[in-house]
């Protein structure tokens, strides 16, 4: 199948899933994951109705943009951020969604007033408290939102998490079902620069499971672009 054709069966299925739980389609964002896409490709999803791209890693941003590889749709950041590439990101993409500490949370809001506006963000959160993986702990999350209102320069957007990986998409329930706990609990904190709109979780392998759980933002690759091709080490 064409990434036109992978691109109408998962947003067919994203709307189904929608509908399941009692939601319109609408309120569903399909981030498209293009790590190791090149423009071309991203091109091709685009003209075929992909709106949001997603990129993972900040060297391939830094590659990809200037060829206009997201050209007609908007770019977020969902792979981890290392504090030494935050200045390449800010102002250049509308949403970052793996802020995972208030260290980075602060670098971000200082860059952010430099450069005369506030970048839109997500609090990432190590929901399986994974030791390879960075994050808030769950228990964190009341807290590091309350904190994140000192810090001007960032509009906190909502929550996202990257679960275990797993074989069957179901085995992440429990997972998903805390997060949406976690934004339900913190849904209601207003400060100036929070409002809690996204929860973003589910990935080729598990969105239509985390739509069913609650997500409103799903970050969708290879169900899309295929299966990625590693290079040989």
């Amino acid at each position: 199948m064409s990434i036109a054709e992978n691109l109408h069966a998962v947003q067919a299925r994203v709307a189904e899933a929608a509908l399941r739980s009692g939601r319109e389609p609408g309120e569903i964002v399909l981030v498209g994951a293009t790590k190791m896409n090149d423009a071309e490709r991203i091109q091709e999803a685009i003209g075929a109705g992909l709106r949001v791209c997603g990129e993972n890693r900040v060297q391939e941003f830094l590659e990809k943009e200037p060829q206009g590889a997201y050209r007609g749709a908007e770019v977020h950041f969902i792979g981890h951020l290392q504090k030494n590439k935050v200045k390449h990101l800010v102002g250049k993409v509308s949403l970052i969604q793996s802020v995972d500490s208030l260290e980075l949370l602060a670098l971000i809001s200082r860059l952010a007033l430099e450069r005369g506006l506030r970048q839109q963000v997500l609090l990432e959160v190590n929901v399986a408290g994974e030791a390879a993986k960075s994050g808030f702990r769950p228990e964190e999350i009341a807290a590091a939102i309350d904190a994140a209102a000192q810090y001007e320069g960032v509009f906190v957007r909502g929550l996202m998490a990257v679960p275990p990986i797993c074989r069957d998409g179901k085995e992440n329930i429990p997972y998903f079902q805390l997060m949406k706990q976690l934004f339900i609990d913190n849904g209601a904190k207003k400060y100036d620069n929070v409002s809690m709109g996204f929860l973003s979780m589910g990935m080729s392998g598990d969105y239509e499971t985390a739509i069913a759980c609650g997500a409103n933002m799903v970050r969708v690759g290879s169900a899309i672009f295929g299966q990625r091709v590693y290079p040989a080490r």
